[in-house]
């Protein structure tokens, strides 16, 4: 790989940041940048809030009527008063997110500890949430179903309190209050905003059947279904949590058959975050690790040849990236005279032993093998230079090589014709891709926008995992996922057409 003095120049100027960035996502209690992390905040306290709001509104319905509850508001540890406290405590620390939020973007000064410990609260109060609409689920039963009846809609300024406003809250009912067989209902309504790309309400209707419904059929696929919908919202602060969610579910549920597709998606949210070489190349790290674990936990999966091509990409941008520090150091080097040598042989050395099937392995080896005979370690510049000519037959660097052995007096192998074609380096993209690539900092990945029980762009005439799993009453079959990389199990069949009654004659036209 040949690099333009611009680009040199550029390398120049980014290096200590590539060599320092790591260890800085590293040290970040959250994922992202202060933006992303106060974004992340900001969800899941809209969530935590609403959800104690619809469930509190249910409960006011029940005491509106009896004068000692109503009047019962110093008892903090009622079910009403419990979720109240729940959303009062989420509103304030909105408020806080918020104040945070305006200082970030008018450049004020903030101290960095503020996040941390706003994410810890963030944190805390998710946890005891999700206890106190648990606890509070039988003060908010009734037993008499009500499913299929048309719910109350209820005038709010925003709808759910997310969307619009002067709309109705046509789910308040749906989410607060706790019927036999509500499960299914909002698991299948859940599915159609979802679809609708209503992302926030559909996670809202998921996460009530998480949290008001523990033994419900659904639930081990409604905390799936709440990952996949942030990994097809696909925003920056939506792959975190996508990652964070799909992770979280493999925790429950490692052995279930979907299991090898969720790794593969929590490869493929992070792929979707990697940037060019030159930058941080923490996202990269994270997806080789859960390729690596794809491949290793499940070597018969039928993603295989998926996953093996996505780590083959996700090394690449590792290995440039290191390429990009390495030649930095060869250029101080062999370039300019000044130190740098050893910093340069030990990442051409990482290069090659971490990334076999690396596109720009002959660079590599190439610049490796000066470095030696820089050092006049003849033996080893040797070895290295044969290497290029039996290894990457087709490489440019070949004529080169043969020179460098032929001045040190080292044999030049004979290559088979076996060898022929292999290590080539990957197609050249056009000028325009590559500066639209440079601008938006994009490093082209093959990766799936779909989710693994829903579809990025949904089709009615498609039959998806999600409706098998609504058909089967909540969970999949070994036998009902596709043997490929799919979402969709098939197309559904158009209405059979009623045959003409017998001894008829049809119309002629």
């Amino acid at each position: 790989m040949h690099f333009s003095k611009i680009r040199n120049f550029f390398i120049l100027a980014v290096v200590s940041a590539l060599l320092t960035g790591f260890a800085d996502a590293q040290a970040k209690p959250g994922d992202g940048s202060i933006a992303t992390r106060l974004e992340v905040m900001r969800q899941k306290l809209e969530t935590i809030r609403r959800s104690a709001a619809s469930s509190a509104s249910v409960l006011k319905e029940e005491v509106k009527d009896d004068k000692t509850a109503k009047d019962d508001k110093t008892n903090l540890d009622t079910p009403i008063n419990r979720l109240r406290s729940i959303e009062k405590e989420a509103s304030r620390l909105q408020s806080e997110v918020n104040s945070l939020r305006g200082k970030v973007d008018r450049s004020e000064k903030y101290e960095a500890s503020e996040i941390d410990q706003l994410e810890g609260s963030v944190t805390d109060l998710q946890t005891r949430a999700d206890a106190v609409l648990v606890e509070t689920a039988s003060a908010r039963a009734n037993p008499e179903s009500n499913v299929g009846k048309p719910r109350e809609k209820k005038k709010k300024g925003k709808f759910l309190g997310i969307f619009g406003g002067g709309g109705t809250d046509e789910y308040e009912e749906l989410i607060g209050g706790v019927t036999p067989g509500r499960d299914r209902e909002l698991f299948v309504v859940a599915t159609r905003e979802v679809r609708k790309k209503n992302y926030d309400v559909g996670r809202l209707l998921f996460q009530t059947i998480i949290t008001t419904y523990p033994d419900s059929p659904y639930l081990p696929m409604s905390k799936l279904a709440v990952a996949d919908s942030f990994y097809l919202e696909g925003s920056t602060s939506a792959l975190i949590q996508a990652v964070a969610s799909y992770q979280d579910w493999l925790t429950f549920f490692p052995t279930h058959p979907l299991a090898d597709r969720v790794i593969l998606k929590i490869a493929e949210s992070e792929m979707r975050q990697v940037g060019l070489p030159d930058r941080d190349a923490t996202k990269a790290k994270r997806a080789e690790t859960k390729l690596k674990a794809l491949l290793q936990q499940y070597p018969n999966s039928i993603l295989k040849p998926e996953a093996e091509k996505r780590l083959n990409e996700v090394q690449d941008n590792l290995g440039l990236h290191n390429l990009l520090i390495a030649n930095y150091y060869y250029t101080q080097s062999v370039g300019q005279g000044k130190g740098g040598l050893k910093g340069a042989q030990s990442r051409y050395r990482e290069i090659l032993e971490k990334y076999p099937n690396f596109s720009f392995k002959d660079e590599a080896l190439f610049k490796l093998a000066n470095t030696y005979v820089l050092e006049e370690e003849t033996d080893q510049a040797a070895r290295y230079f044969q290497q290029i000519i039996s290894d990457c037959p087709n490489s440019t660097w070949v004529d080169k090589s043969k020179e460098q052995l032929q001045t040190i007096g080292a044999e030049i192998p004979v290559v088979s014709s076996e060898k022929a074609g292999t290590c080539v380096p990957p197609e050249s993209v056009s000028f325009f891709q590559n500066f639209r690539n440079q601008l938006f900092g994009i490093y082209p990945m093959t990766i799936d926008k779909n989710g693994v029980l829903m579809t990025s762009k949904f089709d009615e005439e498609k039959f998806e995992l999600i409706d098998q799993i609504i058909e089967n009453q909540g969970d999949i079959l070994v036998n009902q996922i596709p043997q490929a990389l799919t979402t969709v199990i098939s197309q559904k069949q158009a209405p059979a057409q009623k045959a003409p009654a017998p001894n008829t004659v049809p119309d002629k036209k």
